[in-house]
């Protein structure tokens, strides 16, 4: 199901904007060149969020994108439910997932988006964000592989919003899991072979 459309066509528009900026923020480059950890993309998988700079070895790094990355997806839905209401938070929230994924600075090759997931659930609603975070972290530690803990974590983002009720945010979480398996689909075939990395394994 889908919010109540209560916000304007064009302040719908300026909030998809903020959220896509607010998304689009690359904190694990960022991060990494603070510290003298090199060039992101040059490194692991080239991927610019917290698993791959855990292989740089740096666990502060890794720990501080994370939650920076999951951050700045909660900052986009709870400004814009602050300033305009349950429908802006939702796009806005979106967007910034998009933003991470597809950031323009970075010539639109950004992250897997996990941590903005995860954030942007926790303030859209903090029981299902408490339950996702809990999967992914339990799917992780099970298998030692990151990409499970985010697949399965996003698997059951939507059951655990139904369980809750709260259908209005369904329709969220199914495009939000649709796109966080898309964008995961070179780590699938890697689970299929065998040869998906594990959790600080280096390259």
């Amino acid at each position: 199901m889908l919010p109540e459309i209560t916000t304007l066509p064009a302040g719908l528009a300026l909030w998809a904007v903020i959220g896509y900026l607010l998304g689009s923020i690359p904190f694990g480059m960022l991060l990494s060149r603070l510290m003298g950890l090199g060039d992101l993309r040059k490194i692991g998988s080239g991927n610019i969020g917290a698993t791959n700079v855990l292989r740089t070895g740096n666990k502060a790094a890794a720990a501080g994108t994370l939650i920076l990355d999951g951050g700045k997806g909660a900052v986009a839905v709870l400004l814009a439910r602050w300033l305009a209401g349950e429908d802006a938070a939702q796009l806005a929230g979106l967007m910034a997932f998009l933003g991470h994924c597809y950031p323009v600075w970075l010539r639109f090759r950004g992250g897997k988006g996990v941590a903005t997931f995860l954030g942007l659930i926790l303030a859209l609603s903090w029981p299902v964000g408490l339950m996702s975070c809990a999967t992914w972290l339990a799917a992780a530690a099970l298998s030692r592989i990151s990409s499970v803990g985010a697949l399965v974590a996003a698997l059951m983002s939507t059951a655990w919003m139904v369980m809750l009720r709260d259908y209005d945010l369904t329709a969220l979480t199914l495009a939000l899991t649709l796109l966080i398996f898309w964008r995961h689909r070179s780590n699938i075939a890697r689970l299929r072979d065998g040869s998906e990395s594990r959790i600080g394994q280096k390259g």
